[in-house]
């Protein structure tokens, strides 16, 4: 996908697989591109090359409908009341006004606000205006859904609530792209992820596979006993960092010199103090966020 505006390229042949089922996590800085790739998916705008496909073929203006599109900037009609606004939304959905009001009146009860459906938006807060809005997006059930930074405005009570509706939105058989900033979101939700930098997709794949292709081949103990005898009983065999201690428990951080295995280590440590427990590092996507786009940064300046 490649998309232009002015002297600025958006997208630079970006093409990615969301598969069928799943959650994508569409991941990048400010001004990566992730926007204007959704703003293509959703055709409101077009690319300048290339092609959107749904189920196998070229996506068409009427599929709209069946994508369901929480955008970044909210756009409730801050003097309508909540339940005439969301009514009129999905009406737009092409559901009838019948089977509108029945899943209204399920969702409203589920999230627990039955009693905002006189209110007018301008009496809502954030959060709850966003409550709305991803209400309206996924009412009239359509199988790809697109939520560009869902959490935003809410305390962590609801972030849990709307992540927990996304994994099951998923295990009813919708097919989620999801963009966001919070990586810890994308650990909890996302099976698939593309990182894009400045138009470019840098780095792509399932996400535990991401995340393992990133590990350092460190491993952290957690133990009782001689730290400083330990410490020098595997600095033959590691580079060793000293984490904080608890009380009585101590924890190191081991990298191997060599060869030596987990199974090595574990075997060496146990002759020497009490194993609590032992863990391999494995990189967060915050980590490898980082690292990926200041790479990229640095090889492009």
């Amino acid at each position: 996908m490649v998309k232009q505006f002015s002297n600025h390229l958006a997208l630079n042949k970006v093409s990615i697989s969301v598969p069928e089922k799943s959650i994508f996590g569409l991941l990048g800085p400010n001004g990566a591109g992730k926007t204007t790739l959704i703003r293509i998916i959703n055709q409101i705008t077009g690319p300048d090359q290339g092609e959107i496909l749904l189920n196998g073929r070229r996506i068409q203006q009427e599929d709209v409908h069946r994508i369901g599109y929480l955008p970044e900037e909210r756009g409730l009609y801050k003097k309508m009341k909540v339940g005439e606004q969301a009514l009129y939304l999905v009406r737009l959905k092409g559901v009838s006004r019948t089977d509108a009001l029945r899943k209204l009146k399920f969702w409203f009860e589920k999230f627990e606000i039955q009693s905002w459906w006189d209110k007018k938006v301008e009496e809502l807060s954030k959060g709850m205006q966003q409550k709305v809005q991803f209400i309206v997006t996924v009412l009239h059930e359509p199988r790809l859904l697109i939520f560009d930074e869902p959490f935003t405005g809410f305390d962590p009570i609801n972030t849990q609530l709307i992540k927990n509706e996304i994994l099951a939105l998923r295990d009813q058989g919708a097919t989620i792209l999801f963009s966001t900033h919070v990586m810890s979101s994308v650990e909890e939700v996302c099976d698939h992820i593309a990182l894009i930098n400045r138009g470019d997709c840098i780095l792509s794949g399932p996400i535990d596979e991401v995340r393992s292709g990133f590990k350092p081949d460190t491993y952290r103990v957690s133990f009782r006993g001689d730290a400083a005898g330990l410490n020098r009983l595997v600095g033959r065999q590691c580079e060793v960092d000293e984490e904080n201690s608890r009380g009585e428990t101590h924890r190191l951080v081991l990298k191997p010199k060599g060869q030596a295995t987990a199974r090595d280590l574990i075997s060496l440590i146990n002759q020497a103090v009490e194993i609590i427990s032992f863990e391999e590092v494995v990189p967060g996507m915050n980590d490898i966020f980082i690292r990926m786009v200041n790479e990229t940064n640095r090889k492009n300046s």
